[in-house]
């Protein structure tokens, strides 16, 4: 089955939980999110320390 691409449109919290449940699945690949009330480095920074689910474990980059 090939790779299925997905965008977030919203950063808040349900579109945090569906970037780490599409980064967990190894079918699904990101390749967009779209938040236009945060700025980049807030949205890495809430992504990587979550206060519910806990720190991500992998690595957080921003481009």
């Amino acid at each position: 089955m090939p790779e299925v691409n997905i965008g977030i449109n919203g950063f808040g919290r349900i579109g945090r939980l569906v970037c780490r449940a599409a980064i967990e699945n190894l079918k699904t690949k990101v390749v967009a999110i779209n938040d236009p009330f945060m700025d980049l480095e807030y949205m890495a920074y809430l992504f990587k320390y979550d206060s519910t689910h806990g720190k991500f474990d992998g690595t957080v980059e921003t481009k």
